[in-house]
């Protein structure tokens, strides 16, 4: 179902405004459109989830129940959640995407990309390392955050590193299996050949999601100002205008992903008891129809307008002048 939703205007943005009783009430239309659920699909479907679901489709209840169903048997076929260092160990070796070990000022775990030390040519196991990446940000989100942030960094990137498969391909996994898991994509110093690229990709980028991706530039004072607001300079990488010089070590780094694998397993049977209908006999994954929710609600225009956040005073690649923190990705960097 569609909702009627009061909106407001902030920086020439429109901004919906719902109360928490009405964002309750949603997610519980989207647990009986759901039906039972057990296992680890239960845990899945927090309340947490279902509302990042929501958000992700402008709070229509059909539309995030299909995306959410959708993602469910994506996470039934490819597993995600029991892919391990050792699965994607090859993939990991020049530091091409690792997980920082800081965090920024609002707990957001980080993600640092390097595309220029691509390594692989296989779409396949650049995804798993890809997805292996998200699933272990989440793992180490504080509990009371649920975005990361993404710092690309292009030194030595050149158009050689550049895959419309494999941004398609990240696109599409981000934006339909992870959806409201990104706060914001910094790309820093790209080069200047790059960002037609980067508005070329666009028509695959859902609005909310090129509006999450940022330019910022190492000779830019107002990026100086931006990085230091979000990141502590002492624990942020020189890359990107800190004054951590320490580099990528894959030894020490594998270590620490061999012992987050170790916290996988009790992530995934943990009790979640609101997460479900009350039902004798809960079905399986295998029984959740994908096209039940389909109607001509499906093909409506979706207002996708980005919601304002904190003034982040990075570049904005269309526009060429400082912009809001909105919604994005930046797939199209990573490789």
């Amino acid at each position: 179902m569609s909702v009627d939703l009061k909106k407001t205007t902030s920086n020439g943005h429109e901004k919906m405004l719902i109360s928490q009783e009405r964002q309750a009430a949603l997610i519980n239309e989207v647990r009986r459109l759901m039906g039972p659920l057990s296992g680890k699909a239960s845990i899945y479907c927090s309340d947490a989830s279902i509302s990042r679901h929501l958000r992700a489709r402008n709070w229509n209840v059909k539309k995030a129940g299909k995306m959410l169903k959708q993602t469910l048997k994506w996470r039934q076929d490819y597993k995600p959640e029991e892919i391990r260092w050792e699965d994607i160990a090859h993939e990991a070796e020049t530091g091409k995407i690792y997980r920082a070990n800081y965090i920024d000022k609002q707990g957001r775990t980080v993600l640092v990309m390097r595309p220029s030390r691509q390594n692989s040519k296989s779409t396949k196991g650049q995804i798993k390392y890809l997805v292996y990446c998200m699933e272990n940000a989440i793992l180490n989100l504080p509990p009371e955050q649920e975005q990361m942030v993404w710092l690309i960094d292009f030194q030595g990137f050149n158009m050689s590193h550049i895959s419309i498969k494999v941004t398609r391909e990240t696109a599409h996994v981000l934006q339909e299996h992870y959806p409201e898991r990104l706060g914001l994509a910094i790309l820093y110093n790209a080069p200047k050949f790059f960002e037609p690229f980067f508005t070329m990709v666009k028509p695959i980028l859902e609005p909310k999601t090129y509006n999450k991706v940022k330019f910022g530039y190492s000779d830019d004072p107002n990026t100086k100002k931006i990085m230091e607001d979000l990141f502590d300079l002492d624990h942020l990488e020189s890359a990107f205008g800190g004054n951590d010089d320490t580099v990528f070590d894959i030894s020490k780094y594998a270590e620490r992903m061999k012992e987050d694998d170790k916290k996988i397993p009790s992530f995934w049977t943990r009790e979640n008891s609101t997460s479900s209908v009350p039902n004798d006999a809960p079905p399986s994954l295998d029984s959740i129809r994908l096209d039940t929710d389909s109607d001509a609600s499906d093909n409506e225009k979706v207002d996708c307008s980005p919601d304002p956040g904190m003034d982040t005073g990075i570049t904005d690649p269309d526009q060429n002048i400082l912009v809001n923190q909105g919604e994005g990705i930046a797939s199209a960097a990573m490789h």
